[in-house]
């Protein structure tokens, strides 16, 4: 069976009210699906980064043991951050840029990593609104999130 993670982030002006959410899919041998879970949460004060980082964590959370999962994200800067070893250097040097300045939300990066332990995980990028229904779905519910946020 394989086990698939969408997530998505959404905010509402940048800082302003923000949603995230993450499905998880298990997949059967023919590629069908067994199994889906849909999870999301918001933050009354947030960003759109924040809110990417946290679909992610929180649906890496909801496993119940250690997977091998298939992390599908339309966001660049959360799966750029790992794929190319820039959360590497940004320890080395103690949570700095190259450019020497802090790493914003450390503590979630901090947090991921932490999520990510236990699991084996490739991640696909998927282009944002493009008509892949998972991550369209996965944008509705972070919508919808960060719409009850902002109440």
């Amino acid at each position: 069976m394989d086990l698939e993670l969408w997530t998505d982030g959404a905010c509402s002006g940048n800082p302003g009210p923000g949603g995230w959410a993450a499905i998880l899919v298990a997949r059967d041998d023919d590629g069908s699906i067994a199994k889906q879970v849909e999870l999301s949460g918001g933050d009354p004060a947030t960003t759109n980064n924040r809110m990417e980082l946290q679909a992610v964590i929180e649906g890496l959370r909801a496993l119940k043991g250690p997977s091998e999962v298939t992390i599908h994200i339309d966001s660049t800067y959360v799966m750029d951050a790992i794929v190319k070893r820039w959360i590497v250097g940004w320890q080395k040097r103690g949570w700095k840029t190259a450019g020497k300045t802090p790493v914003k939300n450390r503590e979630l990066w901090e947090a991921l990593l932490v999520a990510l332990e236990p699991h084996t995980v490739t991640w696909k990028k998927v282009k944002g609104h493009a008509g892949s229904a998972l991550n369209e779905r996965a944008d509705e519910l972070a919508v919808a999130a960060c719409q009850t946020a902002r109440r």
